[in-house]
């Protein structure tokens, strides 16, 4: 008998009858003798339909109330999959964060999960209840109510699955796993039948959206399996895995792209030590993360500082960029939002050269400019203009030969997303 973490993903959960649906899932896994904690996202188009009968109230409500307000979707998931399987004839319990004792940070919308009492959901098992989860969320040490920040409810699923010592975390999602690019994109995609943590971890912070970044830090720090698989189908889905030998005979596993990108510049920056320093801290001040960084010196010891944040955040980051240029005599700040970040990953470039410049070559032949370059030991970076977004992931994809992609004893390997 396993002890199995599943969470249901807003289209799983999207109607009455993928409610349905879900219950079957929960009953089939309990019939084959497994115990099962679920956790379930909101229901499908509600937590931006919260959002935006906030801001129909206020332009910039305040973070401690949207998070009351976004939170209360996974609620009502949760119980309404309770009351399914309870009709059914399976006890089971909905459960909010604060009820499992999910305890975060002070940080609103972006709370980041410290504890998790693993008492409550034992108790529930042991009686023979299924507890229902609502992901997403949690509470502050002052008793406030905090959300994980968008996808939330996969590192709920993943930290509960750690700490009550599950064999495996199960996303079930719209898609049948992980691909070595966007089906959308590029029809020739193939689903990845094994991955990395560390390519999986790369992909999702790179723009792949089917598991939320934290979620594979937490599967990867604790070596938690996490099979991403889809709610409409038998499929096995994409297991993520430890590192396996043999995966490094693959150079590149998959082609991202992140659309959700802005460049922000601040032009001539004294060139003294310490003040890029203030600049970043301060935006860190803000939980902006910043990705990419480049410092052109200048003439006359002035300097032009150039980063990335996330173009939902560009206007924030751009308020105290502008801020940190008046205190320090600095020039403009210019924001460039018509950009996107092209992405290839992959744990064989650890042990293959060339990467980077088959990569910029490819990228050359189709006359696309790279305007900014970043890398890791298993992934290289480009940001582009938005214009040839698809053409870049069209062209990645089949410069590394990824839709035909197999071992040498015929099995297909990490092939397609």
């Amino acid at each position: 008998m396993a002890l199995i973490v599943q969470k249901f993903g807003g289209t799983s959960v999207g109607s009455i009858e993928r409610i349905r649906l879900v219950a079957g899932i929960v009953q089939k896994t309990l019939s084959s003798g497994d115990q099962v904690v679920v956790v379930v996202s909101a229901m499908a188009g509600e937590t931006d339909r919260l959002v935006k009968l906030a801001h129909e109230l206020s332009p910039d409500p305040p973070e401690r109330e949207m998070d009351m307000l976004m939170s209360s979707g996974e609620r009502v998931t949760s119980a309404l999959l309770a009351i399914c399987l309870n009709n059914m004839g399976i006890p089971a319990r909905s459960m909010t964060g604060r009820q499992v004792g999910i305890k975060t940070d002070n940080v609103h919308t972006k709370a980041r999960i410290e504890s998790i009492s693993s008492e409550p959901l034992a108790q529930s098992l042991e009686a023979g209840i299924v507890p229902i989860v609502a992901g997403f969320q949690g509470i502050s040490p002052q008793e406030n109510v905090t959300t994980l920040g968008r996808g939330g409810s996969d590192t709920t699923a993943v930290a509960i699955a750690v700490a009550i010592g599950a064999q495996r975390c199960d996303i079930y999602t719209d898609v049948t796993g992980v691909f070595t690019t966007d089906p959308n994109l590029v029809p020739q995609a193939r689903k990845i039948d094994r991955i990395a943590y560390e390519e999986m971890l790369e992909m999702a912070s790179l723009g792949a959206k089917v598991l939320q970044t934290r979620s594979v830090e937490f599967a990867m720090k604790y070596k938690m399996p996490v099979r991403v698989r889809s709610t409409f189908s038998d499929d096995p889905g994409t297991l993520v895995t430890e590192e396996e030998k043999g995966m490094e005979q693959i150079v590149v596993s998959g082609v991202t792209l992140d659309k959700n990108q802005a460049k922000i510049t601040v032009s001539d920056v004294p060139d003294r030590p310490g003040l890029a320093a203030r600049l970043f801290e301060d935006i860190s001040g803000h939980s902006i993360i910043v990705d990419m960084i480049v410092q052109n010196i200048g003439q006359d010891q002035m300097t032009d500082i150039s980063f990335t944040v996330p173009r939902s955040e560009s206007r924030k980051a751009e308020r105290i960029a502008l801020d940190f240029s008046k205190e320090i005599g600095a020039g403009e700040i210019r924001v460039k939002e018509d950009i996107v970040k092209i992405s290839i990953v992959g744990v064989g470039m650890r042990s293959h050269s060339g990467v980077a410049a088959r990569m910029f070559s490819a990228l050359a032949k189709e006359g696309i400019n790279i305007v900014m370059i970043s890398t890791s030991e298993i992934k290289i970076s480009c940001l582009i203009e938005d214009r040839y977004a698809e053409l870049s992931v069209r062209t990645l994809h089949k410069e590394f030969e990824l839709e035909s992609r197999s071992l040498p004893n015929g099995q297909p390997h990490l092939s397609g997303n």
